[in-house]
């Protein structure tokens, strides 16, 4: 007997056996069993998760001798002819090959003739998406007034490529990814029905790998069984085909977490010189630190991660940040998009293993503009708090790289650092220079005031402000109390205040006065005279 792929051997034939897709089942094998039959239906989703199996059984479940039914009996004349694709009356159309308006016609006649064998004639139009627009136009009076014994079943993996005037013609199934879980029990019985070993490790990578498609994870599959030897592992698969493994990344991040850019270097020239392709080792290193980012998060499910939580080097996983974990999943993105158009691609991967041993310095302008602000009120308050908050034991931390403040209270592991006062800095001088700064930085609203200040006297019981006018002696005066407050706060002066309009004594010069011809002398040849 010639061989079958696993795909074709395993296509279900009955409607209990089509997994993953419980709504679009339920729902056609109620309509099939109170005789509600759609003339049109359109079947979406992903490649790979039965929508043409399902097209199959529907076709079956009409034309079975003992139909319609539910459950097609398979033996029949017609339901053979349907498995094997061979029905006369049910024609099965590649949509990609044939996309012409020419093709539709030729449906268009076709349909005019009743079906010979079958109670329905079924056209069963795979990747309808790739149809022209013309064609499109041909099919509209024919799927919304066909004859009686006529079903169209449309499978698509783009339904915004479908006109909506075709969409609103037809019943529509979204078909859903496959759950990890369903994929691998189906592989699981796909290797003991040819009596092959399979290891739970591996069936678990097949099925993380096919993505939610049944399809893929059975051609996946069937490259495996081939270069198993009649047992599956996750050994062979790694070897075989050039996968990087946790393992070896999370040899490569220890190296890293230890700034060892060298070893961390050659690490990575070691799983290249093995057969990994620079292409998968980025997309193994997103996939890492996605599962990094989950564990940050409290994910520890194993259909989610993709391998066991305790797989990952716990080392990694406290040395770095959440914001930096997020920032090295971008930088391996990123990388990915643009490795096609690199001069060498390795020096690329060299290039994201060494920017690697810097993550831990990794900071964003919120985080520095909040540490900042930290650092500020801690000097306001006198007081010092541990630059990484997240060390609960400070045994932990480097006392080479520790502040030589904080080093002394390393000693003992488990204890917080007192908060032992810093040495403030004394009372400024109260200055007309300082206020203005202070000022500046702390109440923009009184700047023009402040320096308009012509001086400022400081007394025993008072400070008196002068000023050039009135108008700015008036806005200080009304903003008295911001000013006092600034005052104490900076200067530790509770002083009363004044101000005052500072008027310029009028000089002996301007005191005297010319005699009637000195007048008319300096009125005849302008100017004035010199005393």
């Amino acid at each position: 007997m010639a061989y079958e792929v696993t795909a074709t051997r395993k296509r279900p034939q009955q409607f209990d056996a089509l997994m993953g897709q419980d709504f679009v089942k339920a729902t056609i094998t109620s309509a099939i069993s109170k005789n509600t039959i759609a003339h049109a239906y359109l079947f979406s989703g992903p490649r790979g998760v039965g929508k043409t199996t399902s097209a199959r059984l529907l076709a079956k479940a009409l034309n079975c001798v003992q139909g319609p039914t539910t459950t097609p009996c398979g033996v029949c004349s017609n339901c053979v002819e349907i498995t094997k694709g061979c029905s006369l009356d049910v024609i099965e159309i590649d949509g990609a090959s044939n996309t012409s308006v020419n093709d539709i016609r030729t449906i268009k006649d076709d349909i005019q003739f009743p079906p010979q064998n079958s109670k329905y004639k079924i056209y069963i139009i795979d990747e309808v998406h790739m149809l022209s627009t013309n064609a499109f136009n041909a099919l509209l009076k024919t799927i919304e007034e066909p004859p009686e014994y006529v079903i169209f079943i449309f499978a698509t993996t783009e339904t915004n490529k479908v006109p909506a005037t075709i969409r609103s013609r037809c019943q529509q199934f979204n078909f859903q990814l496959l759950p990890l879980e369903t994929i691998k029990k189906l592989l699981k019985e796909a290797s003991d029905e040819i009596n092959i070993k399979s290891d739970e490790e591996a069936l678990f990578w097949i099925a993380k790998e096919a993505t939610g498609s049944m399809r893929d994870a059975y051609t996946l599959f069937d490259q495996v069984v081939a270069f198993s030897d009649e047992h599956i592992t996750m050994e062979k698969i790694k070897n075989k085909l050039g996968l990087t493994g946790t393992d070896s990344l999370n040899d490569i991040m220890e190296y890293v977490v230890k700034e060892d850019g060298k070893n961390a270097i050659l690490a990575t020239k070691k799983l290249l010189d093995r057969g990994v392709s620079i292409e998968q080792l980025i997309k193994d290193f997103a996939q890492y630190f996605r599962s990094l980012l989950l564990i940050d998060n409290n994910i520890d499910n194993e259909t989610i991660l993709g391998e066991n939580k305790n797989s990952y080097s716990k080392k990694v996983i406290s040395a770095y940040s959440k914001r930096q974990k997020e920032e090295a999943l971008d930088q391996f993105l990123n990388l990915y998009r643009d490795i096609r158009y690199s001069l060498n691609p390795r020096f690329e991967i060299e290039l994201a293993i060494s920017r690697l041993c810097s993550l831990k310095y990794f900071s964003t302008p919120s985080l520095l503009a909040e540490q900042i602000a930290r650092l500020k009120n801690d000097l306001i308050n006198g007081k010092i708090t541990p630059l990484n908050p997240v060390y609960q034991n400070y045994k932990d931390i480097e006392p080479a790289k520790t502040d030589p403040i904080i080093k002394e209270n390393l000693e003992t592991p488990n204890t917080l650092i007192p908060e032992t006062p810093v040495q403030v800095e004394e009372k400024l001088e109260i200055t007309l220079g300082n206020l203005i700064d202070i000022i500046h930085q702390n109440l923009p609203k009184l700047n023009i005031a402040i320096k308009q200040t012509e001086k400022l006297v400081e007394t025993t019981d008072k400070i008196v402000f002068y000023f050039k006018t009135e108008f700015t002696r008036k806005n200080m005066e009304q903003n008295s109390s911001d000013l006092k407050n600034i005052l104490e706060k900076y200067f530790n002066c509770k002083k009363q205040l004044q101000f005052e309009v500072e008027t310029k004594k009028p000089t002996i010069k301007e005191n005297i006065k010319f005699d009637e011809t000195e007048q008319r002398i300096q009125k005849i040849l302008g100017g004035r005279i010199k005393q």
